[in-house]
């Protein structure tokens, strides 16, 4: 849910307060938890693919075909959850999206587009009214 205009001015004040307040602090807290939680992520779904393969290979060797399967699905489980986790990870050095002045931008891109969409509706609904 994007947050208001109020909200958003809030949030920014409470930023620059915490930056006059601790920069350094704060420099410690910009932008690295997603980084750090998508990191994180795909180790564990890289760990759990090797757990697949562990499991895919004794159910081999015990000639138990649903260990096997199981183990196959935890591998494909954990492969879509590492690349989906490494597609969200932001670059080094890359600021995440959460931009106020970014995200305004994109909303007004999203509005005149809106506005177009509906003025062209809005012209062949005249032009059908006035051709009948």
């Amino acid at each position: 849910m994007p947050l208001s205009e109020h909200e958003q001015r809030m949030l920014e004040q409470m930023e620059r307060a915490l930056y006059a307040e601790d920069p350094k602090f704060a420099t410690a807290l910009e932008g690295s938890g997603l980084r750090t939680y998508t990191r994180r992520r795909v180790y564990q779904a890289v760990a759990g693919f090797l757990v697949g393969i562990a499991l895919l290979m004794a159910g081999m060797v015990a000639k138990q075909v649903w260990l096997s399967v199981v183990g196959f699905l935890v591998m494909l489980g954990c492969a879509v959850l590492a690349v989906t986790g490494w597609r969200k990870a932001p670059r080094p050095g890359e600021q995440p999206a959460t931009d106020p002045q970014q995200a305004r931008r994109q909303g007004r891109e999203k509005r005149s587009m809106m506005d177009r969409i509906e003025q062209r509706w809005q012209r062949r609904r005249d032009e059908q009214q006035g051709g009948q």
